[in-house]
């Protein structure tokens, strides 16, 4: 956890926002990965048919709190659950003023009450900003550097001589996926993670001879995730040479289903729809075009799709969440198949 995140910067920053909750942490964070990914996302989704559009926006809503914040699927309104059902909706162009203040008002309230692991923080920052920038909420007046120099402090707590950075502060090991979250913490505070070369040699190291990205520094067998977690980053800072993309190409055949999507490693036997999502963005990022079964892929997305709207996690997978609709509307959007 990042403890005392309440007491240390968020508190005041509560006190900053007006009872309008116009939030905004500045035009630096347009730039960031994950806004970039939404807005690309949503283009993505303009050919879908409205009324499964609406469909979905219904079924995001019912996981909407009375605070104003979303809940998976069980328990109150959570930050990770809110960060995807914010997401989803800013693809479906269904964050007007209305909602985007009732679910900043939620946000407002968690940054007074809750301490802040770094998945919540990032949670929280993409949330803050995209309901600024899409739900066209206006910018607060307030000191954003002092607000940033405190964040980057916090996150450098979890940095490892290793070059990554762990779950927690007390983690001994790196995580591929937590230095991913702080390299976008970093962006979305408008700022460029420090030692970017130790990052890269992290990152570097927990590649494996089958071509992929290991989560952690044990382990053997490659994972889709991490592989795209760790190939994001390669990327964005310039240092993605061709050897490693040759490897992360071998990897993605290897972990491509039958069923047209990715699988989580070499020795789950049947694909998901995280996977799927994160295999078609590399993929795609990478320009691995022909890794990309477009029609059997999209007929396994569209498996997953409820008739009332949502998307379930894989074919076993009884429920449906905001978390799964997010990839899979993400992953019709990747497709780029006709989805009306």
């Amino acid at each position: 956890m990042i403890r005392n995140l309440h007491d240390r910067f968020l508190a005041r920053l509560t006190e900053r926002l007006p009872l309008s909750a116009r939030l905004s942490l500045g035009a630096t964070l347009h730039g960031s990965f994950l806004l970039r990914l939404t807005r690309r996302l949503a283009k993505g989704l303009r050919r879908l048919d409205p009324e499964r559009a609406a469909r979905h926006v219904h079924f995001i809503l019912r996981f909407q709190q009375a605070d104003g914040g979303f809940a998976g699927r069980e328990g109150g309104s959570d930050l990770y659950y809110t960060s995807f059902a914010v997401r989803t909706l800013a693809l479906l162009n269904a964050l007007d003023q209305t909602r985007s203040q009732n679910i900043a008002a939620y946000l407002k309230s968690a940054a007074a009450r809750q301490e802040y692991s770094l998945i919540d923080l990032v949670s929280w920052l993409y949330s803050v900003n995209t309901l600024q920038l899409i739900g066209n909420l206006a910018p607060f007046a307030g000191d954003k550097e002092s607000f940033a120099d405190e964040v980057a402090a916090s996150l450098e707590a979890f940095r490892r001589p290793d070059g990554g950075y762990a779950r927690t502060r007390e983690g001994g090991a790196s995580s591929t996926y937590h230095t991913f979250l702080t390299v976008l913490c970093y962006e979305m505070l408008g700022r460029t993670a420090p030692d970017a070369m130790g990052i890269d040699r992290f990152l570097k190291s927990r590649q494996r001879d089958d071509g992929g990205f290991v989560e952690i520094g044990q382990m053997r067998r490659s994972g889709t995730n991490p592989t795209a977690a760790a190939a994001v980053l390669l990327k964005r800072f310039g240092v993605l040479d061709s050897q490693t993309m040759s490897g992360i190409e071998t990897f993605l055949i290897k972990v491509r289903g039958e069923e047209g999507g990715f699988r989580a490693n070499t020795q789950i036997p049947f694909c998901d729809l995280l996977s799927t999502f994160t295999g078609l963005l590399i993929a795609r990022e990478l320009r691995f075009v022909k890794l990309i079964d477009g029609e059997n892929c999209f007929r396994f997305v569209n498996q997953l799709e409820r008739d009332e709207g949502g998307f379930r996690g894989a074919i076993w997978d009884g429920q449906a969440d905001p978390e799964y609709t997010f990839y899979g509307l993400g992953a019709l959007a990747l497709l780029h198949v006709p989805v009306a």
